[in-house]
């Protein structure tokens, strides 16, 4: 399996665009790109994706075990001509001081070559002991060749090449200049969304052109293919196919409001038995028909509140629907939409109105990082009670003006969730929540919502006739 990590001395060294071109550019020259992301994240993922035309799979060593990495990462990497891991923050950051979680360690566990970006402004000589350190930190990490980013010019790109070939064994493998056109659009949690971006396609082919200009792909492949050979977990054991009666059809929330799903999340849903049915936000005015369970992922409503809210139609029946019972999951940006109402900025808006408070945002990070939630007496689901698990979080609002009597799914050990103490509210058949779960394996969250959803309809349905309540017509 020919791959690569690519990696930053630290954070803003711009090794998301890099990986972002360096994807698009070896996907135009006919190379199959399998896009991996450290770390949790959605955003970086939906562009890496756009640029290579495949899923983009993330690999997180606080969310998952070291088997569940290596068994993620060769399932996907198998069937590509090189993979492409982007790292997160800088190549030795990480959670723990040992550097357990870091991006070195996740280099060493897939035995993936580094691809060191250096953001190179107002550097020249002092670019040697950078890389020479990076070295020596570890000397088992193999460092197989820098970029050299954000150049001012030939000049200056002559003297860094001069004195890295003199101090050091590293090649480099491309140097690329202070370019506004490489730009992605920022906003307050990060790069624009892809699904948000009006030119995206557009955005990703003008990067990837530019990198190529400037980045030798014959030595990055190259260094891809000098990986050392590696040894895959076992894929996860096919589960039975699920009878047609025990499928359950699952309305999902995707468009420019809502568009933070992790692909094997979604892929877990559809093993599980779910039917997903994608719709419309800010332009449907109805559901899919005939659905068992809605879900609604993380996103960026407060930019969309006049467009959600002139949607009164479809809030309506959302609210309707959860009324009479409809299972619903949501997180983060879903609970938003759920709520009474979102003020931002000075402007109100009226959102679904099926949870009984108010988001308001806030101008700093109300939850930031990862989370650790124990399910309390009031989880729904059956498969989450008296579970443990983690997740992540990143979010400016918060819900105001809950009833003191509010349901809660999660006790929280770790992060804010909804006040530092508790996630998850539960009303009716919905569990909203600010923490991003991540669904791994058959005792995942997924699983537990498909089965959630149909005990539900069927128990609607054998109440509604209960002399048929188990046959199947």
């Amino acid at each position: 399996m020919n791959r690569l990590l690519v990696s930053a001395a630290h954070k803003s060294s711009g090794k998301t665009t890099v990986t972002l071109g360096l994807c698009a550019a070896l996907s135009a020259q006919g190379q199959r790109v399998q896009p991996f992301k450290k770390g949790p994240d959605y955003i970086d993922p939906m562009w890496l994706a756009q640029a290579s035309g495949r899923p983009c799979y993330n690999l997180d060593p606080y969310l998952m075990t070291g088997t569940q990495i290596r068994s993620l990462f060769g399932q996907h990497a198998q069937h590509a001509d090189l993979s492409i891991v982007e790292g997160n923050k800088g190549l030795y950051d990480g959670l723990a001081l040992d550097g357990s979680n870091s991006n070195a360690a996740l280099a060493h566990m897939l035995e993936l070559p580094v691809l060191l970006v250096i953001d190179a402004r107002g550097m020249t000589r002092g670019i040697a002991p950078l890389i020479l350190g990076y070295q020596a930190f570890d000397r088992k990490l193999r460092i197989a060749g820098v970029i050299l980013n954000r150049l001012g010019g030939s000049r200056h790109e002559a003297k860094l090449r001069a004195v890295i070939e003199h101090y050091t064994d590293v090649p480099v493998l491309g140097a690329i200049a202070e370019d506004p056109e490489l730009a992605v659009a920022e906003r307050h949690l990060g790069l624009m969304p892809s699904n948000e971006h009006a030119d995206a396609r557009q955005q990703v082919q003008r990067i990837g052109a530019r990198i190529a200009a400037q980045v030798d792909l014959d030595a990055v492949r190259a260094l891809a293919a000098s990986a050392s050979r590696f040894q895959p977990e076992p894929a996860p054991a096919v589960a039975a196919p699920i009878a047609p009666a025990q499928r359950v059809r699952i309305a999902l929330a995707r468009d420019q409001a809502f568009g933070f799903y992790y692909p094997d999340d979604l892929q877990a849903l559809e093993a599980a038995g779910a039917e997903l049915l994608p719709f419309d936000t800010l332009r449907d005015a109805a559901l899919p028909p005939a659905i068992d369970g809605l879900f609604i992922g993380g996103g960026f409503p407060e930019l969309f509140l006049p467009q959600l809210q002139a949607n009164a139609a479809l809030r309506a029946q959302i609210a309707d629907a959860i009324e009479a019972g409809l299972p619903v999951y949501a997180e983060c940006g879903g609970l938003m939409y759920l709520a009474r109402s979102i003020t931002w900025r000075g402007q109100t808006a009226r959102m679904v109105g099926a949870l009984p408070g108010d988001v308001v945002m806030q101008d700093k990070p109300v939850g930031r990082g990862y989370v650790s939630l124990g399910a309390s007496t009031a989880m729904p689901w059956p498969g989450l009670q008296g579970r443990e698990v983690r997740g992540h979080e990143f979010h400016y609002s918060a819900l105001h003006g809950l009833p003191a009597d509010a349901l809660y799914a999660w006790q929280v050990t770790r992060g804010h969730g909804l006040d530092g103490q508790v996630d998850g509210l539960v009303q009716h058949k919905v569990l909203a929540g600010y923490a991003h779960l991540r669904s791994l394996g058959p005792d995942g969250w997924a699983p537990a919502f498909v089965d959630f959803v149909r005990r539900s309809r069927d128990a609607g349905r054998a109440a509604a006739w209960p002399e048929t309540a188990g046959v199947t017509p």
